[in-house]
């Protein structure tokens, strides 16, 4: 890392050239601006993903720190990528109000805006209505702070990217017609999760009962799991139901623990195949890079999103 220097938000982008004058790099990038809010004790993790992003689609990154306190500090910094490459990184801390007036500024402008809320506290004032104003994709854990699909801007979460893998792997248990048969039979649903975090679960468990065309989720069971994965990556899923010759119903997803695969299960009509589907674990910058590639405002989210909303 080139940095991080003391400036302001008016010099901030004279400290910026100042550091890739160092750099000797002639071409630089402008993939696109995303704005983090965070607060201190996650700031670190959040630096880390960001930085494990390489600037693929976003040159320039802007951490707001909220829970600053006195006269707002902004520092700036080259953050190297593999290549040669460098991403710039503006940190302010400062309170929200204070933020608010200093983040519009440093965003470049004709760029794609990406703005990520990455702290666990709902947003207050007027800071996160505002960057929303301008943002092309907000990132949130829209679960836990009620932040519902809007118009304006697609809305993207992180439990939702994180689980992209889970629900490729169950469509495929599906794909031979005669197990599509089975699916008006089924009647309940489990779904493991690693850690303490359940939301992941509960959206793949909407996106599960809005396919098979369920009202609501009262079919389902969340269980935490132990399959070695990242808090909140899943562990598990079971579909369940009987047949109309009276025979159980089944079809399972199980993570190994030291693997990218899930082993899978399909039950119907006394016969039971094994097989194994790739679901490899996604870290947050993985996540961070799925939903940055792809914004788009999707109806099956949406329909997913208020079935596990109804859960809380």
């Amino acid at each position: 890392m080139l940095g991080p220097v003391p400036t302001t938000v008016r010099g901030a982008q004279g400290a910026l050239d100042e550091l890739w004058a160092q750099t000797q790099v002639e071409t630089r990038a402008y993939t696109g601006n995303i704005v983090a809010l965070t607060i201190r004790k996650h700031r670190q993790r959040v630096e880390e993903a960001l930085a494990g992003l390489e600037g693929r689609y976003a040159g320039r990154q802007i951490i707001g720190v909220m829970d600053g306190g006195g006269d707002l500090k902004v520092e700036a910094a080259l953050v190297a990528q593999p290549g040669g490459l460098y991403v710039e990184r503006l940190t302010l801390d400062a309170d929200p109000e204070q933020l608010q007036g200093a983040i519009l500024p440093l965003l470049r402008p004709a760029t794609v805006n990406h703005v990520w809320w990455g702290a666990d506290s709902k947003p207050a004032g007027a800071l996160l209505t505002e960057l929303t104003e301008l943002a092309d994709q907000v990132i949130a854990d829209s679960l836990t702070l009620d932040i519902p699909p809007a118009r304006h801007y697609a809305l993207a979460d992180l439990g939702w990217s994180r689980s992209a893998s889970w629900r490729e792997a169950l469509a495929q248990l599906f794909d031979a017609p005669d197990a599509a048969r089975q699916l008006p039979h089924v009647r309940e649903l489990t779904v493991r999760y690693s850690g303490v975090n359940d939301l992941p679960a509960r959206l793949y468990a909407g996106f599960v009962a809005s396919c098979l065309g369920w009202a609501d989720l009262r079919g389902l069971t969340l269980r935490a799991g132990h399959c070695g994965r990242e808090n909140g990556d899943l562990c598990g899923a079971e579909l369940r139901g009987e047949g109309p010759d009276g025979q159980p119903v089944r079809f399972s997803l199980d993570a190994e623990a030291t693997l990218d695969v899930a082993r899978a299960v399909a039950e119907w009509g006394g016969r039971t195949r094994h097989s194994e589907v790739n679901v490899p674990p996604m870290s947050l910058a993985d996540g961070l890079a799925h939903l940055m590639a792809r914004p788009e405002r999707g109806e099956v989210f949406e329909r997913a999103w208020r079935l596990a909303k109804e859960t809380l």
